[in-house]
């Protein structure tokens, strides 16, 4: 094991101007969220029966869980190919996917009709229907979530052992040390679940059938939702670090990030390669070039997963932080836009059916972002999350 940079409550006033903006995008849509709960699905969304799946699904779940894949995607590299180096990476990184993840579970339960009804998914397994192909990411999320913020605890309960509370002294002194030796099981857990659940988001959409547009009608859809949270993972990651080091005015971690950097490109062209072969051993390659919106959709696809490849190839590229920031950026755009066209481009329930946002649903992903946000600046600045710069002794990566 190697050692790993200390972390450290990065302090300072919480009431900053943007927080204050982002509070008021929260207030405005916990109004909304209320009122969808009193008023129901269609007085404050666009969804119809040909269109049940709409952006709190395509956005806060299915997109919005793999940008919380961060964690996912450190601890392969930390735990599963033992690159130790980046372990300053982790305690952000699970952070970041505990908030995602759980802003995510709040988009279920807004999109579930009788949300009231919801609790009794896990409890009532004897009612469980096995044939539903919900089911499985129904548990796997709500499991998830439940591991991501054990993984976290550790971090929180570090703050309170030299704590004059008696109490929270007690807990963090012995609860640690036990999640400590609790952690190779709740670290296989946290890499087989989102496993699970992410690919099968992608074999959800293969219950359409034909009306799945045959561009993205492929049994490898599960395959290509997996390679996408990764990358997208690792994205945010790059995001997550470069905006700590500038809100926080922080040294950023340059070196760090542009070797991992040098492990997403070539994800990307993977990717990419994978779904041209999939088109042409599938005889469709021919429409990706009809001209019309949805072969347009691929080739913007095709072209965003391939451009950050390109805006890293050198290693002068991968050392910029501006430039890598950009490259992060466009692999989260690409990541999402697959997903997005699979749930609602891709997605052709018939003539007679249309969908866009409504503004409730708009405003209402927007203040759940917001909160994430907050929730992300509140933790950082209290709680031992972010490196403090200077090395400490070696210790379990676990609690890293």
């Amino acid at each position: 094991m190697s050692a790993h940079v200390h972390a450290a409550p990065v302090g300072g006033r919480m009431m900053t101007p943007s927080a204050r903006a982002l509070f008021a995008l929260f207030g405005v849509a916990m109004v909304l969220v209320a009122w969808r709960l009193i008023a129901g699905l269609g007085a404050t969304t666009a969804m119809n029966d040909g269109y049940p799946f709409g952006l709190w699904i395509a956005f806060d779940v299915v997109t919005g869980t793999a940008l919380a894949c961060g964690g996912y995607a450190v601890a392969i590299l930390v735990y599963i190919l033992n690159r130790g180096q980046y372990s300053p990476l982790v305690r952000p990184a699970l952070l970041t996917s505990a908030l995602g993840y759980s802003l995510a579970g709040i988009g279920v339960a807004l999109d579930v009709g009788r949300w009231w009804d919801l609790w009794r998914v896990p409890v009532y397994f004897w009612r469980w229907n096995l044939n539903s192909a919900l089911l499985e990411i129904a548990l796997c999320i709500m499991a998830y979530v439940v591991v991501l913020w054990i993984e976290v605890a550790p971090f929180i309960l570090e703050k309170y052992r030299d704590s004059d509370n008696l109490t929270l002294r007690r807990v963090s002194r012995s609860a640690v040390p036990a999640l400590k030796r609790a952690s190779v099981w709740i670290i296989a857990l946290g890499l087989v679940l989102p496993t699970m659940h992410q690919s099968s988001l992608g074999t959800l959409m293969l219950l359409a059938n034909s009306r799945l547009h045959e561009l993205w009608r492929t049994p490898m859809v599960p395959l290509f939702f997996l390679l996408t949270c990764v990358s997208m993972g690792y994205a945010v990651v790059v995001f997550e670090s470069a905006f700590s080091s500038v809100a926080f005015k922080r040294k950023p971690e340059t070196a760090m990030l542009a070797s991992l950097a040098a492990v997403i490109a070539p994800l990307q062209v993977v990717v990419v390669l994978l779904r041209i072969a999939d088109l042409a051993m599938r005889g469709v390659l021919g429409s990706l070039f009809s001209g019309d919106i949805r072969s347009n959709m691929v080739i913007l696809e095709l072209v965003l997963f391939l451009a950050p490849a390109a805006m890293l190839m050198s290693a002068s590229s991968r050392r910029n932080l501006g430039h890598l920031v950009r490259s992060a950026m466009v692999m989260m755009f690409a990541g999402a836009l697959y997903r997005f066209d699979v749930f609602l481009v891709a997605f052709n329930p018939g003539a007679h059916w249309s969908y866009f946002p409504s503004v409730p649903e708009l405003l209402v992903t927007v203040g759940l972002v917001a909160a994430e946000v907050l929730a992300y600046v509140f933790i950082v600045r209290n709680f031992p999350i972010l490196s403090g710069g200077h090395p400490a002794a070696p210790e379990r990566q676990a609690a890293s």
